[in-house]
């Protein structure tokens, strides 16, 4: 590494040519980023970041030099033959959400099927999750649990995929938008209105919180608020009595 303020002992590492490293970043606090992760961008020929300066944060704070390109929704079909090009030309690559694991809820799975159709190898260097972080601040059971991304923005369409999660017998986790979450619970409340459910914000951030109760009780407590950033909201399952195996 070189250029940052601080120095950090990397494990040596020799990264196989050709081959593809879907790499987690942290979700809110930069410390949480792991050696191993660290030595993966700062050995990579190029990464390919989802926000190029989201990601020049995490590098400056570390030193990182490594050449970053955008990889982001809205460029993906011409960025991921491009991107085949280089791994098959024998390049190190690797490759990074603005925030937790790539691929989940991201451009990313769009690439790992293209490398999957190339016979070309990738892997995974694992780390922060929001999903994970929120089931645990949730308390509710981790037994059994199901991630489902974003509930759609029509209402009709959410009340459906809310109707779907409910009949889950685990925990349900999903993303919300601060602009959408009212309105989200304001369904739920209709729906379930007993269900416990809990809002995980600013995981790993100064201002970390978890809300729990019902949709009408969130409500209350999220309604004037300013909030920003990504929600995750987490619902009770219907077998809510569950205990966790000693």
């Amino acid at each position: 590494m070189s250029g940052g303020s601080r120095s950090v002992p990397l494990p040596e590492i020799t990264l196989p040519p050709g081959c593809c490293h879907f790499v987690a970043t942290p979700i809110g606090n930069l410390a949480d980023v792991g050696l191993r992760a660290l030595a993966v961008l700062a050995g990579a020929d190029v990464i390919y970041a989802e926000d190029t300066r989201h990601t020049r944060i995490l590098m400056g704070r570390y030193g990182l030099d490594t050449p970053l390109q955008s990889y982001h929704d809205h460029n993906k079909r011409q960025m991921v033959p491009r991107i085949v090009a280089r791994l098959t030309d024998g390049a190190r690559v690797a490759v990074v959400s603005d925030a937790g694991m790539p691929c989940v809820n991201d451009p990313g799975f769009t690439l790992v099927r293209a490398l999957q159709e190339a016979g070309l190898p990738w892997t995974v260097v694992p780390g922060p999750s929001s999903v994970l972080a929120a089931l645990v601040l949730s308390g509710f059971s981790p037994d059994r649990f199901l991630f489902v991304g974003y509930p759609p923005r029509k209402k009709g369409a959410r009340e459906r995929f809310l109707q779907e999660a409910l009949a889950e017998p685990g925990t349900v986790i999903a993303l919300e938008s601060v602009h959408r979450i009212l309105s989200t619970l304001e369904l739920l409340q209709a729906l379930a209105p007993r269900r416990s459910l809990a809002i995980a914000r600013e995981i790993t951030k100064l201002h970390e919180e978890t809300l729990r109760g019902t949709a009408a009780e969130l409500a209350a407590l999220m309604t004037g608020r300013r909030l920003k950033g990504e929600l995750v909201l987490v619902l009770g399952g219907t077998r809510t009595a569950a205990e966790p195996e000693e």
